[in-house]
């Protein structure tokens, strides 16, 4: 069974900043992709961040600059950076990967439960 841990939300002031951490475990052979999506209220979940294995790195557009995704290969781990924080980030953060199950010997989607990030104004 494959689990993401998301930790690192919170509430911050506008302009300030957070660190998510996502931690894969269970039983993984390999982890392509990951990545970060948020779903704010009353809206869907949309693209924040994603890397690659060998990481490379795509943004949403609006978030170019503040938001910085990395991950950890060796701890199945994937972070986000996020600076000068506005209201409009605020939104559950998810996180996402591409994982090659040794159980199921197939990629498969798996998410987080979601962490709480709201930014007060």
């Amino acid at each position: 069974q494959v689990q993401l841990l998301e930790s690192g939300g919170g509430l911050v002031q506008t302009g300030g900043s957070l660190r998510l951490s996502c931690a894969a475990s269970g039983s993984i052979f390999s982890i392509n992709a990951m990545g970060w999506y948020r779903q704010a209220p009353g809206k869907q979940r949309g693209l924040v961040a994603t890397i690659t294995k060998g990481g490379s790195t795509t943004y949403a557009d609006s978030l170019k600059g503040r938001f910085t995704i990395s991950r950890d290969n060796a701890k199945n781990s994937v972070y986000l950076q996020m600076n000068s924080l506005k209201p409009e980030d605020t939104a559950v953060y998810y996180c996402n990967a591409d994982i090659l199950s040794r159980s199921t010997l197939s990629y498969n989607d798996y998410w987080g439960q979601g962490t709480q990030v709201t930014v007060s104004s």
